[in-house]
């Protein structure tokens, strides 16, 4: 007999709607229209992502690696547009060039840091053998190569990649969740943490209490370009669409300079949310393949678990409610804490092994706390607004956006509908109309499917 649904840990956790209108009294919802945000981008055509990906290859400089040598290619977990395009122009052109290259995955504690947990993962981002034309190796086990000279630091990394004849790791260059620093999440960050699996990232994220990544990665960084055959890497990055707009070969020598420019690249076509000061914005999902931390804390103004470092500036949001977890986060809710109160579909779509594994590793365990739950839509945004004040419908400033990656379409409230029409950067797509719900449950769609067009 099939359990009670209303028996499970996330209904019991679920606080009903009707005890949060109780509780709340009238608290008035603002009517919602559509705007979009005007960007000016230039993505490179999909059809032609794997040749973009093979010349970046051809770039590097393989006169050390011995004929027919291994080359291991550095995959990650995230959401990168075009990976599977990517990681097949990348191994064509290696295996053109007389090399025979493996996939291994380099995403620390992903997969719940197991070998076939993170096989799975590459499987399900669209890198399996028979899609980019290679064997995939998936080991936890890690080498130590050597050790930091002041610190005396474990400097650690894949087994089967430091064994190989030569390394490539591919990864977007983009703003880190978690510090700021000349470097941030791209090539320099997989190599010390990515793949240095789950050990290399616990010791990493241990000692970044106190030395902080932003000096960490480019010191260890240096030291595993020194130890490992890397003979460069592959550097992408996105628009704002989320769309691919920059695939480049970088020589172990730019690991650090190159990708400092990359990234101030990355911080100005970066997706952001229009309105620096917001009263509450509702995210339809998180996950990891979204954010490190499930909502990207650049885009949300709130970085509460990183310790010592500081919070962006912008933008100020007095409430957020997330109502769902990604497939393909397979329960991971880091950074579920970022939010004030989520739906009940996060409590049960929570995987809690596999998030506290993430946090443990991450040193963020404050990012698995689970905020309030609540049971319907409705009920989650009289709660978050029910805290704010005095609320006129008229004068609140709201948001739903589908995530914090995609963010050209949003829902928005009249004061911000009115404030769009007068921005070259904003266009009003649809009037204010009241929210429709069905059981409570919002009746309108999220705005994923728009956010591409």
């Amino acid at each position: 007999m099939d359990p009670d649904p209303s028996d499970t840990p996330a209904s019991q956790l679920a606080v009903p709607e009707e005890t949060i209108l109780e509780a709340c009294g009238e608290t008035p919802l603002p009517e919602l229209g559509v705007v979009e945000q005007v960007w000016d981008t230039d993505p490179i055509p999909t059809d032609d992502v794997e040749r973009h990906a093979a010349r970046a290859v051809e770039s590097l400089d393989f006169d050390d690696v011995p004929e027919g040598g291994e080359v291991a290619l550095g995959v990650g977990s995230r959401g990168i547009a075009n990976l599977p395009a990517v990681v097949s122009g990348v191994v064509d052109a290696v295996d053109a060039a007389g090399y025979e290259p493996f996939v291994f995955p380099a995403m620390g504690s992903h997969g719940g840091a197991t070998a076939e947990g993170q096989r799975e993962m590459l499987n399900e981002l669209g890198v399996d053998e028979s899609t980019v034309g290679c064997e995939i190796r998936s080991s936890m086990d890690v080498v130590e190569v050597g050790r930091t000279p002041e610190r005396d630091v474990p400097v650690v990394a894949d087994a089967n990649a430091a064994a190989a004849d030569a390394i490539v790791p591919i990864n977007r260059v983009k703003p880190h969740t978690d510090f700021d620093g000349t470097v941030e999440s791209g090539l320099s960050k997989m190599l010390v943490i990515g793949m240095g699996k789950q050990r290399g990232a616990k010791i990493a994220h241990d000692w970044a209490v106190d030395w902080s990544l932003r000096n960490m990665i480019p010191e260890i960084t240096g030291q595993l370009l020194d130890e490992l055959p890397v003979v460069g890497g592959v550097a992408i990055l996105e628009d704002q669409r989320d769309d691919t707009t920059l695939i480049e070969g970088v020589p172990p020598s730019g690991f650090l300079d190159r990708e400092a420019e990359l990234l101030e690249t990355a911080y100005e076509i970066m997706p952001t949310l229009p309105f620096d000061d917001l009263d509450l914005v509702v995210f339809d999902r998180q996950g990891k393949e979204i954010s490190g931390q499930g909502m990207d804390t650049n885009v949300i103004g709130r970085r509460p678990f990183a310790i010592q470092e500081p919070e962006p500036d912008l933008p100020d949001i007095k409430r957020i409610y997330t109502r769902g977890l990604t497939e393909a986060t397979h329960g991971n809710a880091m950074g579920m804490g970022s939010a004030d109160v989520v739906h009940a579909d996060v409590a049960a779509e929570l995987d809690a092994s596999t998030s506290l594994i993430n946090a443990l590793t991450a040193s963020t365990i404050r990012g698995v706390r689970l905020p309030p739950v609540v049971e319907t839509d409705r009920a989650g945004m009289v709660a978050a607004l029910s805290t704010i004040g005095i609320v006129d419908p008229e004068t609140v400033r709201v948001l739903r956006a589908p995530d914090t990656m995609h963010l050209q379409r949003l829902y928005a409230s009249p004061a911000l509908v009115e404030e769009a029409r007068g921005r070259d950067d904003l266009r009003v797509i649809e009037e204010p109309s009241p929210i429709e719900f069905d059981a409570g449950q919002f009746a309108a769609p999220s705005l994923l499917e728009y956010s591409r067009n």
